[in-house]
């Protein structure tokens, strides 16, 4: 119970100090941004009849960055991939981290029931469904690939519900930011792209887990869902949720820098 309390105690402190640095710091800037295509390599993710997550996550990434490069050239975007290759999760948080992010974009594609549909977009935070869970438990699962995982990440199970909450707080100081971004990204996904929305959800995402910035990860949709799938792997498809994600960053660019 006192490791609860002072954990919790800590992550309040940080949630402080990075409040009063986008308060005070009147030059904020959005220099950069990391896109992550989710899985890659030897873990293709999720499968739908006939496509792959992977394959899927990396062309909405690389077109959502080219989307950036294009219109906010000020901005440096940097990818943790651009091909079909294996990345561990601590090091797609670690491109972040070296690289100064202001934001970590980590793009999925969703699994379930093939009446399963829609998108979501996820935060750092405490599981508050089971569904919350059961995803955060699939993506996590990635680390039973990586050698020596439970060294690199802490004793980590990930088919325990208590080591993912154990990891929820330790976004606590970017949350606010967080959550303002995926908003973004779900309202383009509803209300301009089309697309049915599942929400902003909270869970403990180890892709997440170790990014000093804020982060999401987006659920674009599920590949077990025969229409879905359709729609994701069709060019105009991926166009409009490229744009989407790009448009969320630009307002979201757009709102930060206008606190100055």
């Amino acid at each position: 119970m006192r490791n609860i309390v002072t954990v919790t105690f800590l992550a309040f402190v940080l949630l402080l100090c990075s409040s009063s640095k986008l308060e005070y710091r009147k030059d904020y800037k959005i220099r950069t941004v990391v896109i992550d295509a989710g899985h890659g390599g030897k873990d293709v993710g999720c499968n739908g009849k006939s496509s792959h997550e992977a394959d899927v996550a990396l062309k909405l990434a690389l077109q959502v960055g080219a989307l950036i490069q294009q219109n906010l050239p000020d901005v440096k975007v940097v990818y943790t991939r651009k091909t079909d290759t294996f990345v561990e999760l601590i090091d797609r948080a670690g491109v972040a981290n070296k690289n100064n992010a202001d934001l970590f974009i980590s793009i999925h594609l969703n699994s379930g029931p093939s009446s399963a549909y829609g998108t979501e977009t996820y935060t750092m935070g405490l599981h508050t469904t089971n569904g919350n869970l059961a995803v955060a438990k699939r993506e996590n699962s990635v680390i039973l690939q990586e050698d020596d995982y439970k060294e690199k990440y802490g004793g980590f199970d990930p088919n325990s519900p208590q080591s993912h909450i154990m990891f929820a707080l330790h976004q606590s100081a970017y949350i606010d930011n967080s959550l303002r971004f995926a908003q973004k990204v779900e309202h383009q996904f509803k209300h301009k792209v089309g697309r049915s929305s599942r929400g902003v959800k909270q869970a403990g995402f180890l892709v997440l887990w170790k990014s000093y910035m804020p982060s999401v990860l987006i659920e674009a949709g599920f590949l077990t869902n025969p229409t879905e799938e359709k729609f994701l792997n069709d060019k105009a498809g991926q166009s409009y949720m490229a744009s989407g994600i790009y448009r969320a960053f630009k307002e979201y660019k757009q709102e930060l820098e206008a606190m100055n």
